[in-house]
């Protein structure tokens, strides 16, 4: 599936998506406190790539975070503008950043790699590197599996992958993983994890932190 027809299957739900998951108090505290730990007090600006109805980007900005919100569905940019009108939130796409090389402190990209057909991944992940200055986190969420496959997502076809196999994408487009979150699936909520890398350049001695919580 393109990015069409996955920017077109989000605006169908547009609605009933922002009333499910568009506030930070429908986001696991352990990932909030992840999310901050890694991007809060960033000198510089940071990227949301994918902010959907914007909660996230907003809880950054709470944060004294300057982050812009990015998505390429137009019924989340025009919510999050009316509902956080104090934020900057664009349409645009994170398989094309318009933004100059190692001009970004920091990318938050919460599950908005899901929908990536595989073969496209490392593409991304390059681009992202070229954006974040050296040292600067990438963040992201990822549903989790034995093998790289595609799943029956509720909105539009999305891909699982084995954490190990994520995290050497990670590292052959320059990224080193400092810490790593994992959830394990339960009646509501299929395996997931996130990663947290830094740009290569300046990273952090010793081996990544891990953690496994079964909490949904």
């Amino acid at each position: 599936m393109g990015s069409r027809q996955v920017r077109q299957a989000y605006g169908s739900v547009a609605e009933l998506y922002i009333g499910l998951f568009g506030t930070t108090g429908q986001v696991h505290d352990d990932d909030l406190a992840l999310i901050g730990r890694h991007l809060a007090g960033r000198p510089g600006p940071v990227l949301d790539l994918g902010c959907g109805p914007g909660h996230l980007t907003d809880h950054l900005r709470s944060l004294g975070v300057d982050a812009t919100g990015i998505d390429m569905v137009p019924e989340f940019v025009a919510h999050a503008r009316a509902t956080y009108p104090g934020g900057r939130y664009l349409l645009g796409s994170l398989d094309d950043l318009a933004v100059a090389d190692d001009s970004v402190a920091g990318i938050l990209a919460w599950y908005s790699l899901i929908h990536l057909p595989p073969p496209d991944l490392d593409r991304v992940l390059a681009g992202f590197r070229r954006a974040i200055v050296a040292g600067g986190p990438l963040v992201v969420g990822i549903f989790v599996g034995d093998e790289i496959g595609a799943f029956d997502h509720k909105v539009a076809t999305a891909y699982r992958w084995p954490v190990d196999e994520f995290s050497a994408r990670l590292r052959q487009a320059g990224f080193a993983e400092v810490e790593r979150l994992t959830r394990l699936d339960d009646a509501t909520h299929r395996s997931h994890a996130a990663l947290v890398a830094v740009a290569a350049g300046d990273q952090p001695a010793g081996r990544p932190g891990q953690q496994e919580c079964r909490r949904p």
